[in-house]
């Protein structure tokens, strides 16, 4: 799109707030931004000011915007949440790992609550935690069912009355599925329950101490050791209590460290008055204001995580806007303060000083790592002549054995790294015998009828198609992308062999260096293709009758097959085994067990 048209769409931009997506020549997503006014927001990036360096790399390959009006601000949030989250921009603060963890909850909905490990937040029960290393939440479930003898299981609690289990005859549950305890005398004991997981573990300590010297005394020492060590668990909780801290205070703590190309965010997680633990994210510096870039990084944050009563911060951000968008989230009023002393300011200070000490010995792991993604990406490109970044990669792979239980896998990289939420696996259905090109053309012919049709938003299409095998298996590919109108889309081979690189617009294999990350990514995205489908395959496999599995080996019969099963039991521990465990098998030697141990590596 030339200057002029793009000054025409400039002038056409509406005063509403919404969300505007900037596009490259390829029509690729780089960055994605929200606005209180459109107008204003967008035209910024072109006026002819002083930029920092990522906002003029980005600016200069801007070919064209589009943009969503939105009702409100907290709307445009929200959305820009899921375009970022939808698109990965290149010029975006991405939170690529978005690790939850595990939470304790006491199912109050129930009638006799009972207590579990859950990594998913709801409105429908207490929660505790995040637990975020240190005290295993297990151990403190542990604790409910021995100290308060709060049920653990899932079991139905009805009418009529089940046999008690275990956990009762060890003093573990109160049974109420037996009809051995009342409502009334049950819900006490929840209550002390929740009382301790809110963090009073004075009474859970002093009778857990009793039970133990109990057990020493009657020389149960295993007992004794285990009550032990669940002390030492609460003690080493009552390590992390901040003692000027407010016992009702939910609090997370973040700070912000930029060298201008590079970023880290630190987080300190308190939860009534403990320290739950922290984290670190390494980011690369997107192109946007620092206030917006912050905003964004939490919003994408707490899609996952729960949302505590405060944010405690040092930088700059939109607080009314995440006030609103906290409420809409969870209903409640959230706090966000800037504390200038006390001890909510020195939590803030190790905070700082985690995110700038993590930068810092982190840059050259973060510049490793560009170079490894998309920076080799970028290479890849240049090397094979492709029409556009390969920003989402697919590559295919066929498993099966003598063309028995034939499978296929894809496996998608965006911007060079694994997107596994992407893979997916296809069970080769009209292909008799072993024809790795027919089974490719039928598992590619199935993806490719997705593009175009509404299944396309769940199957995005590719940059860059990546075949495991050499130039017939590219030859064989190329028909069904012709035939399904898909040659727009960048299609290789990298043949293992001598790792050359097969594309359409020569006969010549493109060989690169081995040192090079470009075709280390191609290794690592065909390795990983063939890892998913050799497991897909296995776990087929496994499931059909061992005896006709050994079948198929050369030199296995009927009497050597059933040795094997005796001594091993499953094909899995067939698989894992060594040449020497095989060969000791009575019948089988050490050539018949490499010609084993071969049949299974190949699969």
């Amino acid at each position: 799109m030339g200057e002029s048209v793009l000054r025409e769409k400039l002038k056409l931009l509406p005063d509403s707030p919404g969300v505007y997506i900037m596009l490259d020549g390829e029509g690729t997503v780089i960055y994605v931004g929200k606005a209180r006014v459109l107008k204003n927001r967008v035209r910024q990036y072109f006026h002819s000011t002083e930029k920092p360096v990522k906002v003029r790399a980005m600016v200069e390959q801007i070919a064209d915007f589009s943009y969503v009006v939105t009702p409100t601000e907290v709307d445009a949030l929200a959305l820009e949440n899921n375009l970022i989250k939808k698109y990965k921009p290149k010029y975006n603060i991405l939170l690529k790992d978005d690790k939850t963890y595990p939470y304790i909850k006491v199912h109050t909905k129930e009638e006799f609550p009972r207590v579990s490990v859950t990594r998913k937040v709801k409105k429908d029960g207490r929660y505790f935690g995040p637990f975020m290393g240190g005290v295993n939440c297990k151990d403190l479930i542990d604790i409910c069912a021995k100290v308060y003898n709060i049920r653990t299981c899932a079991v139905a609690v009805g009418e009529k009355a089940k046999k008690p289990c275990l956990d009762y005859h060890l003093h573990r549950c109160l049974a109420p599925c037996a009809h051995a305890c009342t409502k009334e005398d049950y819900a006490k004991q929840v209550e002390k329950a929740i009382s301790f997981l809110s963090g009073n573990y004075e009474e859970a300590e002093e009778l857990l101490k009793e039970k133990m010297e109990r057990f020493a005394e009657e020389e149960q020492f295993e007992l004794a050791l285990d009550y032990r060590d669940k002390i030492a668990s609460l003690k080493k909780l009552g390590l992390k209590r901040i003692t000027s801290m407010p016992r009702d205070v939910d609090a997370d703590i973040w700070a912000l460290s930029s060298n201008g190309l590079y970023a880290c965010v630190s987080v300190l997680v308190t939860r009534r008055g403990i320290m739950q633990g922290s984290r670190c994210f390494p980011l690369e510096e997107g192109a946007g204001e620092r206030e917006e870039a912050f905003t964004s990084f939490l919003t994408q944050y707490y899609q996952n995580h729960e949302l505590p009563h405060e944010l405690v911060v040092g930088e700059e951000m939109d607080d009314e806007l995440f006030r609103l968008y906290a409420f809409r989230k969870t209903g409640k009023n959230l706090a966000i303060v800037r504390p200038k002393s006390g001890i909510k300011k020195e939590l803030l200070d190790m905070a700082v000083r985690n995110a700038a000490e993590y930068l810092e010995k982190s840059i050259s792991s973060i510049e490793h790592k560009n170079d490894m993604t998309m920076n080799a990406c970028e290479r890849l490109k240049t090397l094979l002549r492709l029409r556009r970044y390969p920003k989402r990669m697919e590559c295919y792979d066929i498993s099966d054995i003598s063309g028995v239980d034939k499978v296929g896998s894809m496996v998608v990289f965006t911007d060079g790294e694994a997107d596994k939420y992407e893979y997916r696996r296809f069970r080769v259905k009209t292909v008799e015998g072993a024809n790795d090109f027919a089974s490719l053309q039928e598992v590619l012919r199935r993806r490719l009828q997705k593009l175009g049709t509404g299944e396309e938003e769940r199957f995005a299409r590719p940059d860059l198609v990546v075949i495991d095998g050499g130039k017939g298996q590219l030859s064989a590919v190329k028909e069904v992308f012709v035939e399904l109108g898909a040659a727009d889309i960048d299609l290789i081979a990298l043949a293992k062999q001598e790792e050359e690189v097969y594309t359409l617009f020569s006969d010549d294999p493109v060989r690169i260096e081995r040192r090079d990350y470009a075709l280390r990514t191609l290794q690592r995205i065909r390795d990983e293709a063939h890892r998913f489908a050799v497991t897909y395959f296995r776990n087929l496999h496994s499931k059909r009758n061992l005896s006709s599995v050994l079948e198929e080996i050369g030199g296995v019969g009927p009497k050597k097959r059933a040795a094997l099963l005796e001594k091993f039991g499953t094909i899995d521990k067939i698989m894992r085994a060594g040449e020497e465990e095989l060969a000791s098998t009575p019948g089988i030697g050490p050539a018949l067990a490499a010609a084993v141990k071969k049949f299974f590596e190949d699969l």
